[in-house]
């Protein structure tokens, strides 16, 4: 019993994670509390097969699908690679979707570890600083040794260390794009700091696309 609790309660969260959305998000969806949500994706809930079903249909997946077993082996985690602006956060939720397992971002899991803004954190500490707890950040999400589809953060590669373990642990995939690509897609998400006060802007995404191709080029897929 508890081994299907606990595949149960990794479905949910993976589906979850996968779609994006929070706990109380899936809960007022599902009409199951947000208390008994987080007892079922840690396994301790002996849950009805009614409220399974109603769980499926707000993961917009099938009870079947939740009661079926994790098989971690066919299901590594991928890393998609690139410059801001490659659409890591748009392909990554879009395939792990697909492969029903959870979406992370790094970047995400760094600031919850610091408990500040990227933006914050380089003001204060600096990027040495970024750099160290990048790679003890990545090491714990590996740690995890669940399936995943992992975005990185457009400088990991230039960490070697730190490219060497996600390369050795992960199918790293970069996603190629064009300098102008990088640059109209930031700016469609509202953000106009490229440009601003930055009249060398595009040639210096060029050069700093053209100085990391070699690095992103080793990814496994491209």
């Amino acid at each position: 019993m508890d081994e299907l609790l606990n595949t149960i309660g990794l479905r949910v969260r993976a589906a979850r994670e996968a779609h994006g959305w929070t706990r109380r998000e899936v809960s007022e969806r599902s009409g199951v509390s947000l208390r008994f949500l987080v007892q079922v994706e840690s396994g301790r809930a002996n849950i009805s097969v009614k409220r399974l079903a109603d769980l499926a249909n707000a993961l917009d997946t099938s009870a079947s699908m939740l009661l079926s077993p994790v098989d971690e082996a066919s299901q590594p985690v991928v890393a998609l690679l690139g410059l801001r602006g490659a659409g890591k956060t748009t392909v990554g939720r879009q395939l792990a979707r697909v492969r029903r397992v959870p979406f992370v971002e790094l970047d995400r899991r760094i600031e919850q570890a610091a408990e500040l803004s990227l933006s914050e954190l380089f003001s204060l500490h600096g990027e040495d600083y970024y750099r160290r707890l990048e790679r003890e950040t990545l090491a714990e999400v590996l740690g995890e040794r669940r399936p995943l589809v992992l975005a990185t953060g457009g400088g990991l590669v230039t960490s070697p260390d730190t490219y060497a373990l996600l390369r050795n642990a992960a199918v790293t995939v970069w996603l190629r794009a064009r300098p102008e690509d990088h640059w109209n897609r930031v700016v469609r998400q509202g953000d106009r700091r490229p440009m601003a006060d930055h009249p060398q802007a595009m040639a210096d995404l060029r050069a700093l696309l053209a100085s990391r191709e070699p690095l992103y080029a080793m990814a496994a897929h491209t």
